[in-house]
């Protein structure tokens, strides 16, 4: 069986090109022409790979490592074996992730799964959406009417582009992701199975059941947001709901109706956040984190995975635990817990005798 090349390498760079990628200076003497023509992880590099560590779990991996030229940090750099050469960075899993895209581009966002521009035989679009030149549909999407679709974007087989919908240029939406009621910026990435603008799960409670309200909002997601595969993101209910620029969301994450997140935040894998809660910028939400509504996170506040939030939580501020109180406090009442389980169980071994 053959091994296929899923992500084929675009250009091979010399290790003054590196350099120069990377913001990063090579050590005198260096031989500035020598090629690299790839990339690896620290225990599979050879002469002519690019590798790089910036965590002291790896350090044993380091001298232990075949690469021609490694990016670290400083701490590290005395580390590096002989016949590697070290390029010292003050960021170096950033340096290295600025190298891959110039090595693998393809790699940066989903693409045509058919490899050509243009509406593909298969593909449905509606006679009165628009596409700017440069859309590519492959087999089995669907665009509906009035829907807008602007260049260089791709929608990926069997992805359904609902009535109205406005998408910006150079986005990429996965296979089998359906969008309604939702507008969308430029160069935002959108993976397999994603679910934005769907009902906010909106009911009027009564004795006598419950009534469906209507959501009657959008979802708008502005520029340079990557939606992470079988994500749901609801419509708001009066509101809309909002996906501030930057923003990175991960794989199962559920997002409530009128739901606004600011810019440039990171919200992990199976992350719930209830109606009407605000995430003001650069907040970042660790795996499973659950939010109940109508809460403000503030700006730059983190929250440690399995949490849950109850309340407001301040501007900078380090959360965790159930329910979520400041880290420190946190680690506190854990430790105390530790230990008085600790006492019980020396007083029940003793009264055992």
């Amino acid at each position: 069986m053959s091994d296929p090349q899923f992500f084929p390498l675009a250009t091979s760079l010399s290790f003054g090109e590196v350099a120069a990628i990377s913001g990063a200076a090579l050590p005198e003497g260096t031989d500035a022409a020598r090629m690299i023509t790839g990339a690896a992880a620290l225990e599979a590099a050879g002469p002519s790979d690019l590798a790089y560590m910036d965590n002291p779990k790896y350090t044993d991996a380091l001298a232990a490592t075949g690469a021609g030229l490694c990016l670290v940090s400083s701490r590290f750099a005395m580390r590096v074996p002989t016949g590697t050469t070290a390029l010292v960075s003050n960021a170096p899993y950033h340096a290295f992730a600025l190298v891959l895209a110039r090595f693998f581009p393809t790699a940066l966002k989903p693409g045509s799964m058919f490899g050509s521009q243009g509406v593909a035989p298969g593909a449905f679009v509606h006679a009165t959406a628009v596409l700017e030149a440069g859309v590519t549909v492959d087999p089995g999407a669907v665009i509906g009417p009035g829907a807008e679709i602007g260049a260089g974007t791709v929608v990926g087989s069997h992805a359904v582009i609902g009535p109205q919908v406005r998408i910006g240029r150079d986005c990429a939406i996965g296979s089998g992701s359906t969008l309604q009621s939702t507008l969308i910026g430029n160069r935002v990435i959108i993976h397999p199975g994603v679910r934005i603008g769907q009902d906010g799960f909106g009911f009027a409670m009564s004795p006598k059941g419950h009534m469906k309200v209507p959501q009657i909002g959008r979802v708008i997601i502005q520029d340079d947001v990557e939606i992470g595969a079988n994500t749901c993101i609801d419509r708001g209910a009066s509101r809309d709901t909002v996906i501030g620029e930057g923003t990175k969301i991960d794989n199962l994450v559920q997002i409530g109706h009128n739901v606004v997140i600011g810019r440039h935040c990171v919200i992990v894998s199976q992350v719930g956040i209830a109606g009407s809660s605000t995430l003001e910028d650069f907040v970042v939400l660790g795996g499973q984190v659950g939010l109940a509504g109508h809460l403000t996170i503030g700006m730059g506040a983190q929250v440690a995975a399995q949490s849950g939030v109850a309340g407001d939580v301040p501007r900078g501020a380090r959360y965790g635990g159930y329910p979520a109180q400041p880290a420190l406090s946190w680690a506190r009442e854990s430790a105390l817990l530790k230990s008085l389980v600790a006492k019980r169980g020396k007083t029940s071994d003793r009264s055992d005798v």
